[in-house]
């Protein structure tokens, strides 16, 4: 057994992930570990590497340990780390690439189905010993337009599903190659996506291209009773404009991810109608628990063993 540590910054990780790093010494935090005790804790125990689900690894912790050599994402998103200091550090920083995409691209589906037969908010009814039959319309999805933005693993996954189901795609995209297209599909502009898809699922990461991409004004370009769907990385939207939407009842929202997780008790997301509202749990699956675990420990193991044998 390896006398050097890895640490996990998640309290419970599929046990397939713990099995490849049975040789190391392996320490877990919990989920609401801070940035102090996470450099307290990287400064004592000295990880050679970190799997991260919770926490953000900035310059300050990335240094707390001298003989960090890799972080690595229990998932797909970058944006809790500072890649930037963490390549003038000398430390690899890697995602669990196409780990849960069936996953999110599942969910993103069925938030699409909930805000279009607002299922919830009927099942809620139900509950309550309420019969809206009479007072009940959906909006059937075959038919209509889904816009696409970011058609990478999940992307592409999702537009798949929605063809099956008789939507029609039309992507933005502007890294895709031509050759990347899905089939059946049309690449379009933001703007002419905006304007033209009764369904818009947003699939892009989070970065300076994208924060805060789709604005007030962009807003303003979708159709009535348009549907957005996110379950990609907060921040792709301005949530106030899109809390002003929605309360005005000009749009429905599927949204995974939020600004500030968890969300405070007087968000003014519990409070916003037209919605259904997940606690970033995309990738929350059987399969795409698994893939996010051992995807990311098989990074780190990778990683250790390429650079122990440099000379």
């Amino acid at each position: 057994m390896h006398s050097q540590t890895i640490l996990i910054t998640v309290p419970k990780i599929h046990p397939d992930a713990l099995a490849l790093l049975a040789d190391y010494r392996v320490i877990q935090t919990d989920a609401s570990i801070t940035e102090d005790a996470l450099c307290e804790l990287c400064a004592e125990e000295k990880p050679v590497a970190i799997l991260a689900r919770y926490g953000f690894f900035n310059e300050r912790v990335l240094k707390a340990s001298p003989l960090l050599k890799i972080v690595a994402r229990h998932g797909v998103g970058m944006d809790t780390i500072d890649q930037v200091a963490a390549a003038r550090l000398g430390i690899a920083v890697k995602a669990a690439i196409g780990s849960n995409s069936q996953a999110v691209a599942e969910l993103a589906i069925g938030m699409m189905l909930s805000c279009a037969r607002l299922i919830p908010a009927i099942d809620h009814r139900m509950h309550q010993g309420h019969w809206d039959k009479d007072a009940y319309q959906g909006i059937e999805l075959h038919g209509k337009i889904l816009g696409v933005v970011g058609c990478g693993s999940i992307g592409s996954r999702v537009v798949r599903i929605a063809q099956a189901i008789g939507m029609n795609v039309i992507v933005c995209d502007p890294y895709l190659a031509s050759e990347k297209l899905p089939q059946g599909t049309t690449r379009v502009s933001l703007d002419e996506l905006l304007a033209q898809a009764h369904v818009v699922s947003l699939h892009c990461p989070l970065d300076d291209s994208t924060r805060n991409m789709l604005d007030a004004s962009k807003l303003a370009k979708l159709l009535p009773n348009a549907i957005v769907v996110n379950t990609a990385r907060a921040g792709l939207f301005d949530e106030a404009a899109m809390q002003s939407l929605l309360q005005k009842g000009q749009a429905r929202l599927g949204l995974d991810c939020f600004v500030h997780e968890p969300l405070a008790t007087d968000s003014p997301w519990l409070t916003t109608p037209n919605t259904v509202l997940t606690p970033h749990i995309g990738g929350t699956t059987d399969g795409g628990m698994r893939g996010m675990g051992v995807g990311a420990a098989q990074h780190i193991l990778d990683h250790l063993n390429a650079t122990a044998a440099v000379p």
